[in-house]
């Protein structure tokens, strides 16, 4: 695929990175040349220094030929203008554009159109972000919540705790243990490896488990690895930017919020456009006004400013005084792998959180979800089914007979709003959606061609 990517900052370097290694051509355009250098050092990219929307660059860049354009600069305006030059000159067929401004997304039904705004994708990473975070929240323990299915189906991430029912145990133990609820480990990473897991595999304390399951019976299965956290009641934030105040606003109605933030004339803002949140003016580093708040009550603190500096101190200082859980916003990869796990339980990359929703329009065949995992290193797919057995890999054969790539296991399939957890014996039909979990993104593409349909199916 010949794929232009408009801005070389986190989330279009990443993007880069995700796509290169999978047979595309990438040209990313940008206006910093010393990353632009520092990406094509080390990625098999193109490269372009100039202003994104200009149609002699998108020209240059060849726009004639490509197959989809993604504008991911710090701009929202020149996002959209470069989707309409590329609609209006170069008629590239998918252009995806990364809008931060509420404005433009509350009124997103009548700005972006093939009439309007030719934007055919939207991509918010503060919704993303926020949506990321409410999951977490609503599931306290889980290291990632991913749905599937419009939520039908969850993939869970938790860190196994000794003394679990299940550490120590084969997987299989799992079945006779809980005979009335019915998952599938889809992958273990322990020590930063990943295990593919068998019937016979053992589960270790501090493994990562992914899980796969019905939504109602995830509570059920995270018991079965780790003691179960009391639900999370009261919530602090520390930053009431776009994400802080956008995470307010969804969990104000069922817990206890109080945002702190620096800038007074946000905080009256804030106080106006919140109904059941305490908005603090103030800094999260200010350990006095930790302790005047009751932080050692706080079930969740989540530091969410701009400055990962800042949110790590913070987060370190709140977990000292007794936070619970401490989730930080970081979107510096490099500081991830070295915070996570220690002082700081959740360590957020904004870029992953959107990386997801990106890859959902760029895989071949009918993808309709993409989820990255253990920040870029593997990923979870879901794919729908079609044809029948002459015409598809799939369809018409049971999961044990699919020749999956190496690293690749299907956890589950939704059948007709129906959750059928994989088993070697389930016959794949037509329309199915299929959820795949992936170790080696390498294998993108063989996953890719198992779901598109022959010429045969009419």
């Amino acid at each position: 695929m010949n794929i232009i990517i408009l801005g070389a900052g986190q989330v279009g370097g990443t993007l880069a990175e995700n796509l290169a290694s999978e047979a595309n051509d990438i040209t990313i355009i940008d206006t910093n040349p010393a990353r632009l250098r520092e990406l094509a050092d080390r990625l098999d990219i193109r490269t372009l220094d100039g202003p994104a929307s200009n149609p002699s660059m998108l020209a240059q860049a060849g726009a004639r030929d490509a197959d989809m354009l993604i504008a991911v600069t710090n701009s929202d305006e020149v996002n959209m203008i470069a989707c309409q030059v590329a609609h209006t000159i170069f008629n590239i067929p998918t252009k995806i554009a990364r809008i931060r401004e509420h404005d433009y997304l509350y009124n997103n039904r009548a700005l972006f159109g093939s009439k309007s705004m030719p934007v055919d994708v939207l991509i918010s990473p503060e919704e993303s972000v926020t949506r990321h975070i409410k999951k977490m929240i609503q599931h306290p323990g889980a290291l990632q919540v991913l749905d599937f299915a419009e939520g039908k189906a969850q993939l869970v991430a938790v860190r196994a705790y000794y003394g679990g029912p299940l550490v120590g145990r084969e997987i299989s133990y799992l079945r006779a243990h809980m005979p009335n609820v019915d998952t599938r480990v889809a992958a273990i990473f322990r020590q930063d490896r990943p295990i593919i897991p068998k019937g016979d595999t053992i589960i270790e304390a501090d493994d990562e488990v992914f899980f796969i399951a019905a939504q109602r019976d995830i509570r059920s299965v995270m018991s079965e690895l780790r003691r179960l956290d009391k639900p999370y009641r009261r919530i602090l934030i520390a930053g009431g930017g776009n994400i802080g105040a956008r995470l307010a606003e969804s969990l104000e109605k069922s817990f206890q919020v109080k945002i702190i933030e620096r800038s007074l004339p946000r905080c009256q803002l804030l106080a106006k456009t919140l109904n059941n949140t305490i908005v603090l003016h103030g800094s999260a580093s200010d350990r006095d006004l930790l302790i005047e708040e009751n932080i050692e009550d706080t079930d969740v603190f989540c530091a969410l400013t701009n400055d990962d500096e800042a949110n790590i101190m913070a987060s370190m200082l709140a977990k000292r005084q007794g936070a619970r859980t401490v989730m930080t916003l970081i979107n510096n990869p490099a500081y991830i792998d070295l915070v996570q796990g220690g002082v700081i339980d959740i360590a957020i990359s904004p870029q992953q959180t959107t990386i997801g929703s990106l890859l959902t329009h760029i895989r071949r065949g009918d993808v309709v979800a993409v989820h990255s995992l253990r920040r870029g290193a593997a990923e979870a797919m879901e794919a729908i089914a079609h044809g029948d057995r002459n015409s598809s890999k799939v369809v018409g054969r049971a999961i044990e007979d699919i020749n999956l790539p190496q690293g690749t296991t299907i956890g589950a399939i939704i059948r007709n709003d129906k959750v059928l957890i994989a088993h070697d014996d389930i016959v794949v039909e037509n329309n199915d959606h299929v959820i795949l979990f992936l170790v080696d993104k390498r294998r993108i593409p063989e996953v890719e061609r198992l779901f598109q349909v022959g010429l045969t199916f009419f």
